[in-house]
């Protein structure tokens, strides 16, 4: 039986390697909910601490009033001694030991029974504030239980203070039941807390970055598959940002990696067909040796041109498997007459009539230009080959000027050659991937590599390649070449009266 696999749906982003993910509680959603809840935890903390000193200060405030209450009844007796029995009720429902009213600068001890030569501590309820309030309070917590105390304080609005001594026992046993209570109060709190922010945060984040992983993960596997780019989900949030800026990353590098395979197949063709195109143009080589002996003034004419072009068709050939190369060869810099440079592209170039199209050859007299003579005839030619391209294809009134005009000059240690047309001019897309390979050619079936390796070459002189903008039809380019730096040395060579060779090294 056979098994079929669907391929996985786009954005699924599904992982068949060996990665299974975080191990539990050590991934951010565990993280996120320990933290959740250990942040919780520190603020009920934080409000435990006033909370349990409020709650001192009342248990305590409740035992004054309860024996300020039993005082004014008591009082009624004036100068009376209570029955035994009902003192000890007293101190018994108040859950002291003594209990003092004062009033008028005068104190009466109302009810009292084993009452104590001296206590542990005292407290005067009118006179504490927060900060001594919150001390008071863990102060009975871990220190207290076996303690007397003694504590005061106003009855309601009145003059009046009431005084008891009572055992600290029942204090810390109430506060105790209390922190309990809190703490169970706290760690329901943090467990819904954390639970509630955990279900968000894991739906709004780490949902979404976990998909984000799986595609990473899928597009790693396979970078060539179209169906691995993950499909963004159209969020404005700053993960959806994310996703698209991965989306866009993950497109271009499928472009660019299929440009890279372009490439090397174009190499591994370019260079099948390499070795026979060589044996082919020695042979065609061998015919024109045997042309420049015949006795015809056209033949003995173009016969060197003829040698010259084959020379350069065996040096082109690979030139497309050039380009795949990391760096094109150092030129070899000398001095070039710019004016039969140009009249050899121009020979090349324009070998067949062309009556209708006119090259005007602008360059100053006597110029030269410090560069590799090869490589510059090469940038030279494609821009011209380029612009003669453009205007033999110009269809329509035979009245419109078909012209190719090379404009050269020299400024100081810089020289500017200015390839200039009238056609139909440069496509807009051609322009934004001018200078890229496969992507910058202004014409169908053309590959772009013309315009890249011209710009990679003049790169190597240190110079500049430009299109021009013009306000009238047609398509320019700007080279700028600017000559070797000469060391101190070589100038002052090139300086010695007999020698005039640094005619062209300074401005």
């Amino acid at each position: 039986m056979t098994a079929s696999t669907a391929p996985p749906a786009a954005g699924s982003a599904t992982v068949t390697g060996s990665h299974q993910g975080p191990r539990p509680g050590r991934g951010l959603s565990g993280k996120l909910l320990l933290l959740t809840v250990l942040f919780v935890m520190i603020a009920e903390v934080l409000i435990f601490v006033p909370s349990v000193a409020n709650m001192r200060m009342r248990w305590l405030q409740d035992k004054l009033s309860t024996a300020a209450s039993a005082s004014l009844v008591i009082e009624g007796f004036d100068e009376m001694d209570l029955p035994e029995p009902v003192e000890t009720e007293t101190l018994m429902s108040t859950g002291t030991k003594a209990i003092v009213l004062r009033r008028d600068g005068a104190s009466r001890l109302i009810a009292s029974a084993d009452m104590p030569t001296e206590v542990d501590g005292q407290y005067d309820l009118a006179a504490v504030g927060p900060a001594g309030a919150m001390i008071d309070a863990f102060d009975t917590l871990f220190f207290g239980g076996d303690r007397l105390i003694r504590v005061f304080g106003p009855v309601g609005e009145s003059q009046m203070v009431i005084e008891v001594v009572m055992e600290e026992r029942p204090l810390r046993d109430a506060m105790l039941v209390y922190a309990r209570n809190v703490l169970f109060l706290s760690l329901i709190i943090s467990f819904i807390t954390a639970g509630l922010v955990f279900f968000a945060i894991n739906r709004l984040m780490i949902r979404p970055i976990r998909r984000l992983t799986r595609s990473m993960e899928a597009f790693a596997e396979h970078p060539e598959n179209p169906d691995r780019v993950i499909i963004p989900r159209g969020s404005d949030d700053e993960l959806g940002e994310a996703e698209d800026h991965l989306a866009a990353m993950q497109r271009q590098l499928q472009r660019t990696l299929k440009q890279q395979k372009n490439l090397a197949d174009l190499g591994l063709a370019v260079s099948k067909i390499n070795h026979d195109m060589r044996n082919i143009l020695a042979s065609a080589h061998l015919m024109s040796d045997r042309l420049a002996g015949v006795d015809d003034p056209v033949v003995k004419r173009f016969a060197p041109k003829l040698l010259r072009t084959i020379d350069r068709a065996v040096a082109y050939s690979g030139e497309v498997l050039a380009y795949g190369r990391a760096r094109e060869a150092e030129p070899k810099r000398r001095w070039v007459d710019l004016t039969r440079l140009v009249e050899d592209v121009r020979d090349l170039v324009m070998v067949e009539p062309q009556p209708d199209i006119a090259f005007v050859v602008d360059v100053e007299p006597g110029l030269e230009v410090e560069a590799d003579s090869e490589q510059l005839f090469r940038v030279i030619h494609n821009l011209v080959r380029n612009a003669f391209e453009a205007l033999r294809a110009m269809e329509g009134d035979s009245a419109l000027v078909r012209r190719i005009t090379l404009t050269a000059r020299r400024s100081g240690s810089v020289v500017t050659i200015l390839v200039d047309d009238t056609g139909p001019g440069m496509p807009a897309e051609a322009r934004a991937n001018l200078f890229t390979a496969f992507k910058g050619s202004a014409r169908s079936g053309g590959t772009g590599l013309g315009l890249a390796i011209a710009r990679e070459l003049v790169t190597a002189h240190g110079g500049t390649l430009e299109l021009v903008d013009k306000p009238d039809p047609g398509t320019a380019f700007r080279i700028v070449l600017p000559d070797q730096p000469v060391s101190m040395s070589a100038f002052r060579a090139r300086k010695d009266p007999g020698d005039d060779s640094g005619r062209h090294s300074l401005p």
